[in-house]
């Protein structure tokens, strides 16, 4: 799915959220990583984890980890359960239980950063507030889905920017390429 440090990086925020928020079904969850993702790309020019989202009716989605969710590899089967919740009306809730501690060893400071202030932000906020901040007119979604008619298409991380921010954020990007491959 992901290289190592990207796929540590990935679980690890996935406990951080499930530990620091209420209402963490598979839903909520995929948004606020969305949110990790697209807000530190506006600051650097790289996501986190590594996802691609795709924009699905209800948001954004990352399909790998959908598809994983319904058959997890050994390592994501290690760090959590799955719990299935149907209720009164039939719907179905996926939520995943942690079984491993956070690890903050993975994370830049500005990566810890966002994920304390998404989790402080979002904390309280149901399935449904979540997928409501996702569509709103500025969001990338929204793009995606309402304006261009691009449906189950990926987002760009690009649309999170404005014109005037775009060359900067793709100069801070290369140059942490450089900066990565001149240490590898």
């Amino acid at each position: 799915m992901l290289n190592t440090h990207q796929r540590e990086k990935l679980l690890n925020a996935i406990i951080y959220f499930l530990e620091n928020t209420s209402w963490y079904g598979k839903t909520k969850l995929f948004k606020l990583l969305y949110f990790l993702d697209f807000e530190h790309f506006k600051e650097t020019g790289r996501s986190v984890t590594g996802l691609d989202y795709f924009a699905w009716e209800m948001g954004p989605v990352p399909p790998p980890l959908q598809v994983e969710i319904d058959d997890p590899e050994d390592d994501f089967a290690d760090r959590f359960d799955i719990d299935i919740k149907v209720d009164k009306r039939g719907r179905k809730t996926v939520y995943l239980i942690p079984k491993a501690e956070f690890d903050p060893t993975h994370f830049t400071k500005r990566e810890l950063r966002l994920l304390e202030n998404i989790a402080a932000r979002y904390s309280m906020n149901t399935a449904q507030e979540m997928v409501d901040q996702t569509h709103f007119k500025e969001q990338p979604w929204h793009r995606v889905w309402e304006v261009e008619k691009r449906h189950f298409e990926k987002i760009p991380y690009e649309y999170v920017l404005k014109d005037d921010e775009k060359d900067f954020i793709k100069s801070l990007a290369a140059e942490h390429e450089e900066f990565l491959n001149a240490y590898s």
